[in-house]
Formats: C-alpha cells, sequence, structure tokens
C-alpha cells in the first residue's frame, strides 16, 4: 500500500516536472544553436560527430550537419525505423544467429573502414604518427557512407525489437526482422545511397534531415526506454499516444545531453564547424 502510493505521488510529480524541464532544456538548446532549420541541424549533429568538413558531402559550399559515415548511418537508421514499423509492428524477436551474421559484419566493416580511415587522418595531420602502421586503402567518402548505412541497419535491427520489449503490454514475440525484410531494407539504403552520391542538392537537402532525425530518433527511443526502467513502467502500454510521457522524458534527455556536448565542445573549439585539424 505505502510503495503504492509512493508510485502515485512519483507520477503526480512527474506530470508536472518533466513537461517544465522539456520547455528549459529545449529554450536553452534552441538560444545556443545556430540559426535557420539546417542550423538546428547542425547543432544535433555537433554533439555526436566530428563534422571534418573533408570527411562531409555538400550542398555548394555548405556542409551537411553529419560527416559522411554519420549520415550514412543515421539516415539509414531513420528508414530502417520507419520500415519496421510499417511491416513489424510491435514485433519483439530478435534476429537469430543466421540473421545476426550479416548484422555482425556491417558492424565489422564499419569498424575496420572507421579505423583504417582514422589512422590515416592522424598520419596527415601528424607526420611521424602510426608511420609503422600501414593503411588498408585509401579512405574516401563513398566507402563511409556505404559502411555507415551498413551500421543503421544492423542498429534499427537490435534498437527495434529492444524497445517493443520494453513497452508494450502484450508483447509479439515474431522476429522484426527475416531474410525477405533484410534483403529489401538493403535493396532501399542502397538506391538511396547511390542517390546520395549524386551529390545532386534535391538529393542531399532531405537526406540531412533525415539523418538528423535519425539521430534524435535513437537517442529518443534509448532515453525513453531508461526513463521506463527507472520509473519501472515496462510492458504497461497498449498504444503510442499513452507513451506521452516516456517520449517527452526521452526527448528532454535527449536534447539535454545534445546542450551539454554542444556548449562544452564550442567551448573547447570555439567553432561550430568540425575538429580543427593539425
Amino acid at each position: 500500500m505505502e510503495q503504492t502510493t509512493t508510485q502515485s505521488r512519483l507520477a503526480n510529480l512527474t506530470r508536472w516536472f518533466v513537461p517544465i524541464a522539456a520547455v528549459i532544456v529545449f529554450a536553452v538548446w534552441f538560444s545556443i544553436a545556430p540559426p535557420g532549420l539546417l542550423g538546428k541541424a547542425d547543432a544535433v549533429g555537433y554533439a555526436i560527430c566530428h563534422r571534418i568538413s573533408e570527411r562531409s558531402f555538400h550542398i555548394g559550399d555548405r556542409q551537411l550537419p553529419l560527416c559522411a559515415r554519420c549520415t550514412g548511418e543515421f539516415f539509414s537508421a531513420a528508414i530502417a525505423l520507419i520500415f519496421f514499423a510499417i511491416v513489424s509492428p510491435k514485433k519483439s524477436g530478435m534476429p537469430n544467429w543466421r540473421l545476426g551474421m550479416p548484422l555482425l559484419f556491417f558492424f565489422l566493416i564499419f569498424a575496420v573502414d572507421g579505423t583504417n580511415s582514422y589512422i590515416y587522418l592522424l598520419k596527415s595531420t601528424a607526420p611521424g604518427t602510426f608511420d609503422n602502421i600501414p593503411n588498408l586503402y585509401i579512405p574516401n567518402n563513398t566507402l563511409r557512407l556505404f559502411t555507415g548505412s551498413g551500421m543503421g541497419i544492423a542498429l534499427a535491427a537490435i534498437l527495434y525489437p529492444a524497445f517493443n520489449q520494453s513497452v508494450w503490454k502484450t508483447v509479439d514475440k515474431e522476429r522484426a526482422l527475416d531474410w525477405k525484410k533484410l534483403g529489401m531494407l538493403i535493396g532501399i539504403i542502397f538506391l538511396v545511397d547511390l542517390a546520395i552520391l549524386t551529390e545532386s542538392p534535391i538529393i542531399l537537402y532531405p537526406i540531412a534531415i533525415l539523418s538528423v532525425l535519425g539521430v534524435l530518433a535513437l537517442l529518443i527511443m534509448v532515453f525513453s526506454m531508461v526513463w521506463l526502467l527507472v520509473m519501472r513502467q515496462e510492458n504497461i502500454f497498449t498504444s503510442l499516444k499513452e507513451m506521452w510521457m516516456p517520449f517527452l522524458a526521452g526527448i528532454t534527455l535527449a536534447f539535454l545531453m545534445i546542450t551539454a556536448i554542444d556548449l562544452l565542445r564550442f567551448k573547447l573549439t570555439g567553432t561550430w564547424g568540425g575538429f580543427p585539424l593539425g
């Protein structure tokens, strides 16, 4: 009885605290972020990406909010989450070990290409560094885009069923991903990658926004799951409209993290651009 009363009081408190905190956090972030839609997108990318100009796609002279690798990772995660929501609603089964193999491969090539690219960067900006370690190949934005895209598929394929496992009162234990769906998803992402490589502004503008939405979607899902665990509200919801409080808490925590990193990074570098090289 006492525990129930305590939980009820906590729930009533959060109904006031979370919306107020959301308004404050978003207002602070909005005030410090650069102006304009793409400026705000830059501020989201700034919190999770190095944003080095040479490693990014550009619309004319304007750099996209995320580097080529992160653009691939997060636009593909956004598309994958939308895809799963349509073809696998509320399905919570994780990929089996056979389906896990291509996802593991996506992770490995992401790690290999990222490591090779990082070593190449250090050699270029700090002569004498890692001279005894050969590069496997010359890195480029095409490889960054494709390996990032594979990682985005892998992230969404794991996070989507994990989210469903945490949220729904009635859990559909069928796997969210099967071979047919994986093939369709890879095909869709591959075609979008090819379109991105044309570097047409008609393609890059929506991809810039979609990739940032992918960042926010992943962060909000993770922080919403954390909120459910902390508040002991797992598996009690039957529809998304009932999830407004966990989602609002997830949004607040996501923007709190983004704001903190933005402020720290800007204080250290003094620029909204990429990390200074050399």
